[in-house]
């Protein structure tokens, strides 16, 4: 587990970023009051399961929404270095998704996504794709983008850069083609890397080369890294904080111990307690009951209410705010408010999490 760093500077702020999008069957509120705060060298994991909204806010500051998808209200704040030197901040919900996307991507925010070849031009090759964006942002020459482009490629841990540089995705093997997408986010030295579940296509071992390459290479070069995943076992590996996602809004925020040895909310109870573990006595899987909500209908309440065992009469009526537990710990649950049954977390969990706490200390 990583341990709290002081806070460095901040890079971007998200506020009360509220996001829907028009469909046949009618409109989805997507994203409901989202905030989150990302510094310089710190690694953020927003988790949840599909359709909570993880990449919905990530590819909003890319500017890269889907054309159906409207900023209704709410703030994305970047701040960084402009070409005079100077320190500037934007609203990226101001600017139109072109102006982001030529102006900051791949230059200042940068992106890896899950499956390596959508990222890839196939017809191109991998030196040539490299080279691209340190031409057309920092309009350096061939040359010397050649020479960052097979320095780049040692970086990220490919053998005989040369050999590859001339090379097309095809001709890779799945991690080398992950490393080439890293290296080519990374050409542009940006401030943010976003990490759409960058391992879910590779096999364990090639997982974890990915997982160690991300974390040196953003501690030389003191990036601010978020990560979509909804594999816990990663974010224990890789993140300083932890937002968790349901129904589009965060339901609980924290330090990387404060959510696993300490967590509020039922819904993360659920997302804990699925975790595989070979050690269990159990012959299924723990899976959250129900299915989470439409976002077509308006929610009423708290929206996990319907699939939390331990729901009070509140929870159907009424949306809980953010309750500050200590520390960095926020959780929207009325679960946490002074006047509520007092609730223990569930056994069976409860021992998961003194074992987990046990190997870390290892």
């Amino acid at each position: 587990m990583s341990s709290k760093k002081p806070k460095s500077e901040r890079v971007l702020s998200v506020r009360d970023l509220n996001i829907s999008f028009e469909t046949a069957a009618g409109e989805v509120k997507a994203i409901r009051g989202v905030r989150m705060d990302l510094y310089r060298g710190e690694t953020i994991a927003i988790v949840g399961e599909s359709g909570s909204g993880k990449s919905v806010t990530v590819k909003t500051i890319m500017g890269i929404m889907a054309s159906n998808g409207k900023i209704d209200s709410g703030s994305i704040e970047y701040t960084f270095t402009n070409e005079k030197g100077e320190q500037e901040t934007v609203d990226l919900t101001k600017l139109s998704q072109k102006e982001i996307r030529y102006r900051f991507n791949g230059k200042h925010i940068a992106m890896v996504f899950q499956d390596p070849m959508t990222s890839l031009d196939p017809t191109m090759t991998i030196g040539k794709q490299i080279m691209e964006g340190m031409i057309a942002h920092e309009h350096i020459s061939r040359l010397e983008a050649r020479e960052r482009a097979l320095h780049l490629l040692e970086e990220v841990g490919i053998e005989d850069p040369e050999k590859r540089f001339k090379q097309y995705p095809h001709q890779l093997s799945g991690g080398m083609r992950q490393r080439v997408v890293i290296a080519i986010a990374l050409a542009c030295n940006p401030d943010i890397l976003i990490c759409d579940e960058p391992t879910t296509a590779l096999d364990v071992t090639i997982q974890a080369k990915i997982l160690e390459l991300i974390k040196k290479l953003q501690k030389e070069k003191n990036i601010a890294v978020i990560y979509i995943t909804h594999d816990l076992g990663v974010v224990a590996k890789v993140a300083d904080y932890v937002d968790v996602m349901y129904a589009g809004r965060i339901v609980e925020k924290g330090s990387i111990d404060e959510i696993f040895y300490d967590p509020r909310h039922p819904y993360t109870w659920g997302l804990l307690a699925s975790m595989p573990d070979t050690d269990t006595d159990a012959e299924r899987l723990f899976a959250i009951p129900g299915t989470p909500p439409n976002l077509l209908e308006r929610i009423e309440g708290d929206a996990f209410a319907p699939r939390n065992p331990y729901a009070l009469a509140i929870d159907f009526k009424e949306e809980p705010p953010m309750f500050n537990v200590g520390g960095q710990h926020r959780v929207a649950s009325w679960l946490c408010d002074p006047r509520a049954p007092k609730t223990e977390l569930p056994e069976q969990l409860k021992q998961r999490l003194a074992k987990m706490r046990r190997e870390s200390e290892v």
